[in-house]
């Protein structure tokens, strides 16, 4: 399996700089991979699509502001580092920019401002480079927990994905409705989530469609590029999940009496296939998962997908190709973008069924 079967051409036009207002009016395509039946739609169109047979699985993660500026303090050199895996309570494994000269313990200093000339910066966030990691640098803060979410939500920034060159988008509009300020250790948003508004959620449950929360902490791993030709040499990335025992419980039993399981997002998505075993019993707790879900597998629990569009050559096209068959998804794709669908965070959505 190559990677170059899950290439696809996609004009520059076509990757969303900015989110759909309202949130449920992007576009949704809806896909039948039974028949290979494509239908074009838009995202608030779900309300008439789902019953009370349905399940909706939704991660409840929230995004912290993973990009932080940092200073050289002998030469007053604002510099970048990005928030990647957390390792300890106060140790992160991190890609800074430029790196070249954060050599280990190397004393960095965090700030809105230089240091040299802000009257305040002792009370900043300091860290020490420890050691290098196999692509980057272990970095320990002087801070840990809560206290520093506090500190890094008041001077930093939520790290938009690189291919969104404009920057002015309000950071809570790349945050879900219905995450959980307890669980805020992402550093990239469930995007599939961010389609949905709170009047939404409130049709579906009236309704009589359920909605259940898991956990996945998305980290920068997502983002890496896929660099074997051949994809099964691939060194899938692990994030932290969790799944309580009652929704665990709840969600056996909807299985068990014959109810759909739509996954929302492909975060959702590794999470449920994570827990569950070759029985399809999705089982409760807290683990990491380096799950690598591409065509071949055998799918356990998830009936159906709601999901974004995805990069080129990407894992998680990679997941929708397994889910979706490859040339259903080849022939989604060529729809999607000849109909001029936005593509990525920011853009439209997906529904396999």
């Amino acid at each position: 399996m190559l990677l170059t079967d899950f290439d696809y051409h996609l004009p520059e036009e076509l990757i969303a700089q900015s989110p759909a207002e309202p949130r449920d009016s992007a576009r949704l395509l809806c896909l039948n991979r039974q028949n290979s039946q494509i239908d074009d739609k838009i995202f608030s169109d779900i309300l008439e699509m789902f019953t009370d047979r349905d399940v909706l699985v939704v991660n409840e993660t929230r995004v912290i502001n993973a990009r932080l500026k940092w200073t050289i303090v002998w030469i007053d050199k604002e510099c970048e580092i990005f928030l990647h895996k957390q390792i300890s309570d106060n140790s992160w494994d991190c890609l800074v920019y430029p790196g070249k000269k954060l050599k280990p313990e190397t004393q960095i200093i965090f700030a809105a401002s230089s240091p040299l000339a802000g009257e305040n910066w002792e009370r900043c966030l300091k860290a020490t480079i420890k050691t290098l990691s196999t692509k980057w640098r272990i970095v320990e803060f002087t801070h840990s927990g809560q206290e520093f979410l506090d500190i890094i939500d008041t001077i930093w920034e939520v790290p938009l994905p690189p291919y969104i060159k404009d920057k002015s988008s309000d950071s809570e509009r790349y945050q879900t409705v219905y995450n959980d300020s307890d669980k805020s250790w992402s550093v990239a948003a469930p995007t599939a989530w961010l389609h949905f508004t709170p009047e939404l959620i409130n049709k579906l449950q009236s309704r009589w469609v359920s909605i259940e929360k898991v956990c996945l902490h998305v980290w920068l791993g997502t983002f890496i590029n896929v660099e074997v030709e051949n994809v099964k040499d691939h060194d899938m990335h692990s994030e932290q999940i969790y799944i309580s025992p009652d929704v665990s419980e709840r969600l056996n039993n909807y299985k068990q009496s014959g109810k759909r399981i739509i996954a929302v997002g492909t975060t959702s998505v590794r999470t449920l296939e994570s827990m569950s075993d070759n029985t399809g019993h999705l089982w409760h707790g807290q683990k990491d998962t380096n799950i690598f879900i591409y065509p071949g597998y055998e799918w356990r629990f998830v009936d159906s997908i709601i999901t974004n569009f995805h990069l080129p050559k990407s894992t998680l096209l990679m997941l929708v190709s397994s889910f979706a068959g490859n040339e259903n998804r080849k022939k989604v794709y060529k729809h999607a973008v000849d109909s001029r669908y936005r593509f990525f965070s920011f853009g439209d959505a997906m529904w396999i069924y």
